[in-house]
């Protein structure tokens, strides 16, 4: 081992050793455990003997304990775990740490690992990053090493290989298939990139796994596990997805799973999501045709499900105003562009109306998709669908012309790279970008920011429900009483929705 300094102080590893006693899942990816006798790191869950607090050194993400020399557990599996949370950033936060955090959010995001597999040079992918994010390269080194204690190549390196871990041990991918999909140029440079960090060819690790247990991924599907933090309102959740359920894409079956058609690029097939909560963790279950999207596709999910999230946090913040609100998620999203044409759908009209024009849109322009499930046989349809069908067609569904063009315009923003809705957008240019849009107001660009960009401080003010259920008549009351639950407000408005509380004592001014 080096002698690189931990990156938490000796009082915060004093008190990450009481967590570890415990193994409380609540605090599952908030750090990392290195066992310097062992060389090997560990999440706070795992089962194997508590070591000497002597022997530990805590970390605060998996790039940090790598970077110091350790391997990722092999029982534990740090890849499983939810992925460490940092308040999110707004007006008042220090720009470094703001620039420091997009970077990071972009580099968790699998879909961009392509930009450096494209390169026989991966830290290319770090100058075209600094780019987008309007920086030098080297400020943005700086900058990242200063907030994160390693170089942006590390943490991409670290993601991008736990990935490959997780490929590994949960399909029967080849293992050239393997290092495309987490990101690699090159079989050659994936095998040298896994030895050196963690000792091991990957085939080895293949056979130790295969050794274990053979799962369910010899057959058609392949299920993976995903942590999460609890508490987990899951009723709250489930409510929210199958009220707006589109028939043929989606929907929640008699035991509480969540199934749906799936898109990834090429690659389209089906997935189950189940619940596991005395474990803190989801199944997935896939269709073997979405095995070579596996990590953009577990990305996708942790969104979907809010699985990052750290209840703590946020109930810290909103449990005055909303005590029953503890473990409640905001439900993400599988696709950005979806989310979006939903939302437009959605505006000015009840949820169940939404739904219908949603299904018919599925019915007219989706394509048939084979799936194992009667009835969930259409995937959403795509961009360049949406901007070749014709106004008569679209009206015939029920979309007056307003509603038409915004979707029109929303589509061909999406295909010309003008607008691009993910989690790793920034959020306050993308809403800008969305309402220079005909007919997408700031409501509807806050309700895309919230679910598909992952903003956890989107607010939609103008919201008639969300006025009512706070007790204003006005966008500038609600703002007003929204701002004790920064950085947080996304969660305020699902609490809202919902009738978690009483609303707080709000005058309305007007």
């Amino acid at each position: 081992m080096n002698t690189r300094p931990d990156a938490l102080t000796d009082t915060e590893g004093d008190a990450c050793y009481l967590a570890l006693k415990t193994r409380d899942a609540r605090f599952d990816g908030a750090f990392f455990t290195a066992v310097t006798s062992t060389g090997i790191y560990c999440r706070p869950v795992c089962r194997v003997r508590l070591p000497r607090r002597e022997n530990c050194r805590f970390f605060r993400h998996a790039a940090q304990a790598e970077a110091a020399g350790f391997r990722p557990c092999l029982r534990c599996r740090p890849e499983l775990a939810p992925r460490a949370v940092d308040a999110p950033a707004w007006s008042t936060e220090d720009a470094s740490r703001i620039l420091a955090r997009q970077a990071a959010r972009l580099m968790d995001e699998p879909e961009l690992w392509a930009d450096a597999a494209d390169d026989a040079q991966p830290g290319r992918m770090v100058a075209r990053m600094a780019e987008r994010l309007g920086v030098s390269d080297r400020h943005l080194r700086r900058l990242f090493e200063a907030e994160f204690g390693v170089s942006p190549l590390q943490y991409l390196q670290t993601r991008r290989l736990l990935a490959a871990k997780q490929l590994l041990a949960d399909t029967r991918l080849p293992v050239a298939e393997v290092a495309r999909a987490s990101g690699f140029g090159s079989v050659r440079r994936f095998n040298a990139a896994f030895a050196e960090r963690y000792g091991l060819n990957p085939r080895d690790l293949r056979r130790a796994r295969e050794d274990e247990d053979q799962g369910d991924a010899n057959g058609a599907s392949l299920t993976v596990r995903l942590g999460f933090r609890p508490p987990y309102d899951l009723a709250t959740l489930r409510e929210f997805l199958g009220r707006r359920a589109l028939a043929g894409v989606e929907r929640l079956d008699a035991d509480g799973r969540f199934l749906r058609t799936v898109r990834i690029g090429t690659h389209t097939g089906w997935l189950v999501l189940g619940f596991d909560l005395p474990a803190s963790q989801v199944r997935l279950t896939l269709g073997e045709s979405l095995a070579p999207v596996l990590p953009i596709l577990a990305s996708r999910v942790r969104a979907l499900l809010d699985l990052d999230a750290d209840p703590s946090a946020i109930h810290a913040v909103l449990g005055p105003s909303y005590p029953a609100a503890e473990g409640l998620r905001v439900p993400g999203t599988l696709d950005g562009f979806e989310l979006a044409v939903r939302a437009v759908l959605g505006q000015q009209i009840t949820v169940a109306a939404a739904r219908t024009l949603g299904s018919r849109l599925v019915q007219a322009l989706g394509e048939p998709v084979a799936t194992p499930f009667a009835g969930l046989d259409r995937l959403f349809p795509t961009p360049a669908a949406l901007v070749a069908v014709d106004g008569e067609t679209l009206g015939r569904l029920g979309l007056v012309r307003q509603r038409q063009a915004a979707l029109r315009a929303l589509a061909e923003a999406v295909l010309d790279g003008r607008l691009a809705l993910h989690a790793g957008a920034e959020p306050q240019r993308t809403c800008a970008a969305l309402q220079a849009l005909p007919g997408i107001g700031a409501w509807t660009a806050q309700y895309i920011a919230m679910r598909a960009l992952r903003w956890p401080d989107a607010f939609p003010a103008g919201d008639i429900a969300l006025q009512k259920a706070l007790g204003v008549t006005q966008a500038r009351a609600a703002e007003a009483a929204s701002q004790a639950w920064r950085p947080w407000r996304s969660y305020a408005v699902l609490a809202a929705w919902h009738g978690l509380a009483a609303p707080p004592s709000t005058k309305d001014p007007s």
